[in-house]
């Protein structure tokens, strides 16, 4: 089983966590910009946080076998903290970096006027540098939240297939379906969605358009969840391919779009071989 965990935050992990997801099947990942889990008090200290994930990140990940990929934005809780503002100006320094395949964690915490004016600025950023774009939505009224999104991205002009809302569950998966608009959830121990609900969701949507990430960061997660959720599609009555859909070619395809995917030769769309080689692929615009 061949793995692309599309978002997980590394930063907040440990390297027996790298050699464990190598281990599972996890070849490539999407580490998103995020919350450190305490407010920022300086604009520099995103800019060290990004260069982290643009140099250090992808050395650690290369140690262990597996591609790192990012993306960087100011993140909607960090959006309502003016001493956080101009890193807005500061982005386009960053999105046109090797590695960086979207523009995000973007979208709603509070669904303040803030995180309104950050959120579509930041679609825009998106258009502009030709990137996709990853979407956080809320933890509290999560319906209000998505169709307060949708509402937004379509306001923007921005592609719908070049958007993944994240964060989904079975109440508003349905909203998310109808956009356009790819879909993503995040499993986890005890909040968010697990396997058993991700299956059933799978089951009732199929496969197309869908993301499955363990979304794993500094709090109670598992970075192995994506493994996990594929062992339950097989248990289940999911094919091979179909698991390999979900957790390998949708990946490749959504983040792809941005044509900085980097994956090793033997990762090339359409093959089943696991990470062996050195050489890379540049400039990936995949066709799954």
């Amino acid at each position: 089983m061949r793995i692309f965990d599309p978002h997980i935050h590394m930063t907040s992990r440990t390297t027996d966590d790298y050699e464990a997801m190598h281990a599972a099947g996890v070849r490539a990942l999407v580490e998103p910009a995020f919350w450190l889990g305490q407010p920022r008090t300086s604009v520099g200290s995103f800019l060290d946080y990004f260069d982290s994930l643009i140099g250090w990140e992808p050395f650690r990940a290369a140690q262990f076998g597996i591609r790192h990929h990012c993306t960087i934005a100011l993140n909607p809780k960090e959006a309502n903290d003016p001493r956080c503002a101009e890193v807005l100006q500061l982005l386009p320094r960053y999105l046109p970096k090797d590695g960086v395949v979207a523009v995000g964690e973007i979208g709603y915490d509070s669904m303040t006027p803030e995180e309104d004016e950050a959120f579509a600025a930041q679609l825009q950023l998106a258009v502009t540098h030709d990137l996709p774009a990853l979407v956080h939505t809320p933890h509290r009224d999560k319906g209000a939240g998505v169709e307060r999104t949708l509402a937004v991205v379509k306001e923007s002009g921005i592609a719908p297939e070049r958007v993944v809302v994240d964060h989904l569950n079975e109440v508003t998966v349905r909203q998310v379906v109808d956009s356009g608009c790819w879909m993503g959830f995040s499993i986890y121990p005890d909040t968010k969605m697990d396997e058993r609900r991700m299956v059933a969701v799978l089951r009732e949507f199929g496969t197309e358009r869908i993301l499955v990430n363990s979304a794993a960061d500094w709090g109670r997660s598992d970075p192995l969840k994506t493994r996990k959720t594929g062992d339950a599609m097989l248990a289940a009555g999911f094919t091979a391919d179909e698991v390999d859909t979900v957790l390998w070619r949708n990946p490749v395809a959504f983040y792809g779009q941005s044509g900085k995917l980097e994956l090793d030769d033997s990762q090339a769309p359409g093959t089943d071989a696991t990470f062996e080689g050195n050489s890379v692929l540049r400039g990936v615009r995949a066709e799954v």
